[in-house]
């Protein structure tokens, strides 16, 4: 999905030229009274891969609808400088009735690409995703770490500035998240997006991002956050390295405390 840039508050800075997303003290009350976040300072830059780690229901999804513009903050300011916005949910919400193709192509369709600007656009994401030679099957057809490959084609057909993931991989087998963990690590080194994700893993957390937020229980807010040191480079060997051990058991004990 891509939902537009929601208009930046008139009280809000001006942000550099690379920041395509900041919350500064950033709250959201539901009208039952729930208290979901409170007191969120964030920020991401183009280039940046920002992983935010929590307990379920800290409100890490009512970050992503916040900046996504499809939901609104009750105080704080949500600022969010990107002209084109990709947000991959935990499904991969393809229609089973177009075919991989056509589900690629339903984002800029109804953003109003040409036929041939939309037709080029699908045919060169499919390639990126891996996905090229599947392209009139149906979502029927395709495994679960194909529709997610076609979930992500669909947004990249925007060239989106900033990325959404809501747990994306987190119902896939280890093997496919893995293995897709890597795809995204490349398409983020080829686009030089934003991307903000949302996980349970550490391991994957830490395998990811440039860097880790970990958010503490209800009321959300972030009470840590870790640079990642590991270069763009990196192969699922690092996973077993005492650098990458040493990191996650930091971020593990870190999420322990904030959900004391």
């Amino acid at each position: 999905m891509s939902a537009p840039a929601p208009a930046a508050p008139s009280t809000a800075t001006t942000a550099p030229a690379t920041r395509v997303l900041e919350f500064t003290d950033v709250a959201r009350q539901f009208p039952d009274g729930t208290v979901a976040l409170e007191g969120v300072h964030l920020t991401i830059d183009r280039g940046e891969f920002v992983t935010v780690v929590g307990p379920s229901g800290c409100g890490k999804s009512t970050l992503l609808r916040i900046a996504s513009g499809l939901d609104a903050a009750s105080a704080g300011t949500a600022r969010v400088d990107a002209q084109r916005i990709g947000y991959v949910f935990q499904d991969a919400t393809l229609l089973p009735w177009r075919s991989v193709k056509k589900n690629v192509e339903l984002l800029a369709e109804l953003h109003g690409m040409s036929k041939t600007a939309t037709n080029q656009a699908a045919l060169d994401a499919i390639e990126l995703v891996g996905l090229r030679g599947h392209e009139k099957k149906l979502p029927r057809a395709l495994s679960g770490g194909m529709k997610m490959r076609a979930s992500l084609a669909r947004s990249l057909t925007l060239d989106p500035d900033l990325f959404l993931f809501d747990e994306p991989f987190g119902a896939l087998d280890e093997i496919t998240r893995e293995r897709l963990n890597d795809e995204l690590i490349r398409l983020f080194v080829t686009k030089g997006f934003g991307a903000l994700f949302i996980t349970h893993s550490v391991s994957e957390a830490v395998y990811m991002s440039t860097r880790v937020l970990v958010m503490s229980g209800r009321p959300g807010h972030i009470v840590e956050s870790f640079q990642v040191p590991f270069g763009p480079d990196r192969t699922p060997e690092l996973r077993f390295t005492p650098e990458f051990a040493k990191l996650a058991g930091e971020v593990s004990h870190a999420l322990r405390e904030g959900h004391s």
